[in-house]
């Protein structure tokens, strides 16, 4: 394992200078699942929640946290995405895969801005939804793939 990218010689926190390194595509796909009462989804499903269209304001909240990534999380670059993906999809009758593609080309990779996606999108889930569920549990928040840089390809292995 190699060292914290994050601390300087003295241990202190510092931003990463990137300025060296190559540009290349670099993409992060990350999951999540937001677990609920069977009712819940059918509700989100039927589009009959006061709030309105819970999939389609979660997955616009998912590409707005990760296009500010940069100003939520220190020390991450600010990065110009180039594409960003959020889809949400039904598992089952009690719960919902949410999963963040994003991409660039740069010299920082981009999992802290899927990850982002993903958490604020399920976290928009529950805001729409908790006045039927206050049992709404977000799990499995994780990073499945990611690609470009030196550090090359990584992809989550099946559990």
């Amino acid at each position: 394992m190699g060292q914290l990218s994050h601390f300087d010689e003295q241990g202190s926190s510092r931003m990463v200078d990137v300025s060296g390194k190559e540009s290349s595509l670099r993409l992060a796909r990350a999951s999540a699942v937001v677990r609920m009462r069977e009712g819940t989804l059918a509700l989100i499903l039927d589009r009959k929640l006061a709030k309105g269209d819970v999939l389609g304001v979660a997955r616009l909240a998912g590409i707005m946290a990760a296009k500010r990534t940069g100003e939520l999380i220190p020390l991450c670059h600010p990065i110009g995405l180039d594409s960003v993906e959020v889809d949400l999809q039904p598992m089952g009758v009690d719960k919902l895969r949410v999963e963040a593609t994003v991409r660039v080309i740069g010299r920082t990779g981009v999992e802290m801005e899927a990850m982002t996606a993903v958490t604020v999108a399920c976290l928009t889930v529950y805001d729409m939804c908790k006045s039927v569920d206050r049992e709404i549990q977000i799990d499995a928040i994780r990073l499945e793939e990611k690609s470009g840089g030196k550090s090359g390809v990584f992809r989550r292995g099946d559990d």
